[in-house]
Parts: structure tokens; sequence; C-alpha cells
């Protein structure tokens, strides 16, 4: 990837949400209190029939778009803010989810810091804990390998293009085939900051944790075979983690 960097890249901030009254001021609070200014903030609502869109409206000279419309599901409207994204780098933070007062000028420490990195993965706090660090060799086997998609996760634009879209065929797991295809198909290179450097702050019962144990092995499982990985591994894996983790089901 180029490595002639801006040292104060524009950095593209996606919210998606859908009938977030209770929870999208904080989140939007939490991209406007940021330390580091140099923000694009894009908010993708999915035609919210609560009062949403009028709390938006209450922050709209802190916002650079607002797409309100019907869409097919998260990972669609995510792609529909990666295709009007601007910034040097694009990270997404869910309705429900916060960042931390310093975490962009963390990222940007790192930007610079770390020039021929395609991507990065800051520190998440969620309700057991804090998940931190980047472990590219277990993401053919658990994805349990990074800190979190919403406000852990930031591509460089350049690489987010060699990447592509979210595919929309999965329902659940679409971040977990956008990352198999960024790290293991296009080889991009990525760095996790330390347990204390810490980006944001994960919510309890956002989509994610909607999603039960059963369903997100199924379609962990299918994207690891759509993407050609060796089927005995994925039998093996699909084994240990139902025995490993069998009282959920």
């Amino acid at each position: 990837m180029n490595v002639n960097l801006n040292p104060k890249p524009l950095i593209s901030i996606i919210t998606v949400c859908y009938n977030s009254e209770k929870t999208i001021a904080k989140t939007i609070e939490s991209v406007v209190d940021q330390k580091y200014k140099n923000i694009e903030f894009i908010i993708i609502d999915g035609k919210s029939n609560d009062k949403t869109l009028n709390i938006i409206e209450n922050y709209k000279s802190n916002i650079s778009k607002v797409i309100s419309e019907k869409d097919e599901g998260i990972y669609d409207a995510f792609n529909k803010g990666l295709n009007i994204a601007k910034g040097d780098l694009i990270g997404f933070v869910n309705s429900d989810d916060i960042l931390t007062p310093e975490a962009l000028m963390i990222l940007v420490k790192y930007y610079n810091s770390y020039p021929n990195k395609d991507f990065f993965f800051g520190a998440v706090k969620k309700h057991w804990g804090i998940l931190h660090g980047y472990r590219p060799w277990k993401i053919s086997f658990t994805w349990g390998f990074y800190s979190s998609h919403s406000t852990g996760f930031f591509i460089k634009k350049d690489a987010a293009k060699v990447v592509g879209q979210y595919n929309t065929k999965y329902k659940y797991s679409a971040d977990y085939d956008y990352f198999y295809r960024m790290i293991v198909k296009h080889k991009l290179q990525g760095v996790g900051t330390k347990k204390n450097e810490l980006f944001g702050i994960f919510a309890r019962g956002g989509f994610s944790s909607k999603i039960n144990f059963f369903d997100h092995l199924v379609e962990c499982t299918r994207i690891r075979l759509d993407n050609g990985q060796n089927k005995i591994i994925v039998l093996l894996t699909v084994i240990f983690k139902f025995i490993t983790n069998i009282k959920r089901l």
C-alpha cells in the first residue's frame, strides 16, 4: 500500500442505525467529542420510525452526511457507508457503542508509526473485560483473533478498495468474511493496540449480541468453506467448537 501518508488523515466514521432512539445520542456525542477533529461523520439510517432521526437532527452541524432509507440489513448499510466514505481511514461505530475520547488520537499515532500497515485493531471494552491485540494465526479456526468490528476496526481507504464490500448473503457474520478475505486472500497487514490504548466501549444488546451460538457457528463454517479453507480443518474446528460450547446450544 502507499506509504506517503498524510500525518493528519481524514477519518471517516460510519454509524449504522435503525430505531436507535435510546442509544444514538451517546454514540454521536462520542464521535463529536473526539480530541482528534479531522473527521468525516456518516450516519446510515434504515428508515427509523421512532425518534432516531429527530435526535440525529439535533447534531446535524457535526454530521457530514445522513442517509435514511430502507436497506437489506446491517451489512448492506455498511456498504452504503463504504461507498461514500472519503477518509484516509474508515471505521464503524454502531449505534449502541461509543468511542473513547482519545480513540482517534491513538489511531493516528499508530497510522503514522506503522505506515506499511493496512488496518488497525484498537482495544475495546466489553461487559466482561477488555479485548485487545491482533492474532491473525487464529482466523482459520476462531473468531477470537481481533478486538471488535464496531469501534475497534479501522482500515485505510486504499486497502478497503482491495477487499471490496461486505457480502450481504451472510446475515450474521459478513464482518468475519470481510476479515477472512482481508487477511487470508489479500494478505493485508494489520496491527493491534496495547490493552490500555482503548478505542471503544461495546454495549450489550447490540446486533452481534443477539446472534445465537449455533447460527454464528453455521455461518462462520460456511464462510470458511466459501473461502476455500481445507474441509478437514473446517470439520475438526466445528467439532471442537461444538464440544466446548455444547452447554450454550
